[in-house]
């Protein structure tokens, strides 16, 4: 089982991300479960979703305590909240700013993770370029694709057009494939991407 878990303020589509990424699990025939847990409903509080993917029926409920994933949409959290805690020693961080990891005042938390595991994408800047709103879960789920390659591109893709109407779900489509390249450019992979 591949666990994530989403970190961000609310606002920023963090149970909009857990749901599609587990519409793109579906779509490639796999066992998905989103759910959000939220410590207050107001615009800007911090909030958390999850979600699950496996190849078998999934029967865990509760919150994801061990991700194998973070996903961070707002870097503000890295200091106030323990959005590292439980994180798998091979996991996955991924993180909303468009300054480099080792500017965050995190590398002691990153230090153990295999290479390519930890990667910065300026994902709210690929939003408001190409959406034209500062909602950053779009271009990180393609990013998540491209360093852990759990997932295949095009399944976001088909997740996304779901989710949006005509003229927005293609700005989100290329929003995601910005980030998908950088994020791809980032780490360092062994062999070639996967799911392009």
């Amino acid at each position: 089982m591949f666990q994530v878990r989403i970190h961000g303020r609310g606002g920023q589509g963090v149970v909009t991300a857990a749901e599609m990424l587990s519409v793109a699990a579906f779509l490639e025939n796999r066992w998905a479960q989103a759910f959000p847990s939220f410590g207050s409903e107001r615009m800007g509080a911090p909030v958390m979703a999850f979600c699950r993917i496996d190849d078998r029926e999934i029967r865990s409920r509760e919150p994801v305590t061990q991700p194998d994933a973070l996903i961070i949409q707002d870097p503000t959290l890295l200091h106030q909240v323990s959005v590292f805690e439980g994180l798998n020693p091979k996991g996955y961080v991924l993180i909303n700013s468009g300054r480099g990891l080792d500017q965050l005042g995190i590398n002691d938390l990153l230090h153990s993770l295999p290479p390519g595991h930890a990667c910065a994408i300026p994902a709210t800047e690929l939003s408001v370029r190409h959406v034209g709103r500062p909602v950053p879960n779009v271009p990180l789920l393609a990013a998540l694709c491209a360093i852990t390659r759990k997932l295949c591109l095009s399944s976001v893709e088909a997740a996304i057009r779901q989710k949006f109407k005509e003229a927005v779900a293609e700005k989100n489509v290329a929003a995601a494939r910005e980030a998908f390249e950088l994020a791809g450019g980032m780490t360092t992979p062994k062999g070639a991407l996967a799911h392009a």
